[in-house]
């Protein structure tokens, strides 16, 4: 067992990453493929305004959110989420995800070992 406490890992910059546009963005991994045979799991924290772009995931992806206000949206729908919000997003299902502009937005991301996200056009 190992028991991990999120405010002693350390946020990671991910602001460079392709995927994500519109602000600061800080990755915080908790469980990895390093660690686990099964899940993936961090901490995304995304300043206001920044988000991702739209992306599909090979696994089904698990979100929570931790703080803040954020959006998750597909090409039919949008939704204003907040802390204590979980998401459940199915393996394939075009998708974005990040903070509104007047909230900071964190969220658990839980994904399985091997998923990999393509940056949909």
């Amino acid at each position: 067992m190992k028991v991990i406490k999120i405010a002693d890992v350390p946020k990671e910059d991910a602001t460079s990453s392709p995927i994500f546009f519109g602000g600061s963005v800080s990755r915080q991994d908790l469980v990895s493929e390093k660690t686990s045979k099964f899940f993936n799991f961090s901490v995304i924290n995304f300043n206001a305004g920044a988000r991702n772009k739209f992306h599909t995931h090979t696994s089904d992806q698990i979100l929570l959110v931790t703080h803040g206000k954020g959006i998750v949206a597909t090409e039919e729908q949008e939704h204003v989420v907040t802390e204590g919000t979980t998401i459940h997003i199915p393996a394939g299902e075009k998708h974005w995800h990040g903070a509104t502009n007047e909230s900071d937005f964190s969220h658990i991301t839980v994904t399985a070992v091997g998923s990999s996200t393509e940056i949909a056009d």
